[in-house]
């Protein structure tokens, strides 16, 4: 006997995992990380085409903040309330990932370190920028931080998520990452 979607039960519901609210900062992080980069990507396209012009020192700023201060604080945020009960876990593969995303974090840090001097140039009007290190620079830049969040959205953050759900269980409720 076929039974229509229409005229089955309502299935019950159950509570919302902690997991949506809690991980939204930094779920938000990753698609602010993502835009920026193709913002990256841009203005090294402006500034090949265009030279060094209000809107090209516009969006030199807009990278500069944020990887000086979202991208870096989301990193912060990721090694000192994600990564710890992972790498706590008896689940040595999955350690091994966070293990690997901690040294991208640092490797991140050093490319920033080597492309933000160019990029604050821009950002100040300055000509002191070099160009093709910026064209060959940031396509690593970028493979690296895409590469990065792909292993947190797909394996490290779910575990997590997972982690966090059966903690949250134990702990009558109570948020464990703001």
């Amino acid at each position: 006997m076929k039974t229509s979607i229409a005229s089955r039960p309502a299935r019950s519901s159950r509570p919302l995992s902690p997991r949506s609210a809690e991980f939204k900062s930094l779920d938000q992080a990753h698609q602010a990380a993502l835009q920026m980069l193709l913002a990256f990507q841009t203005l090294v396209t402006r500034l090949d085409n265009e030279g060094l012009d209000a809107e090209a020192k516009k969006s030199a700023q807009a990278v500069l903040d944020f990887f000086d201060g979202p991208g870096r604080h989301h990193h912060e945020e990721e090694e000192s309330k994600v990564f710890p009960g992972l790498l706590a876990s008896s689940d040595a593969e999955l350690a091994g990932h966070v293990r690997r995303l901690q040294q991208d974090h640092g490797w991140l840090e050093q490319d920033w370190s080597e492309l933000r001097p160019h990029v604050q140039a821009a950002a100040e009007g300055y000509n002191g920028y070099d160009l093709p290190m910026l064209m060959a620079a940031l396509p690593v830049f970028d493979a690296l931080y895409r590469d990065h969040i792909a292993l947190e959205e797909t394996v490290v953050y779910p575990a997590a998520k997972r982690q966090l759900s059966a903690l949250h269980k134990h702990s009558g409720g109570k948020p464990l990452v703001q």
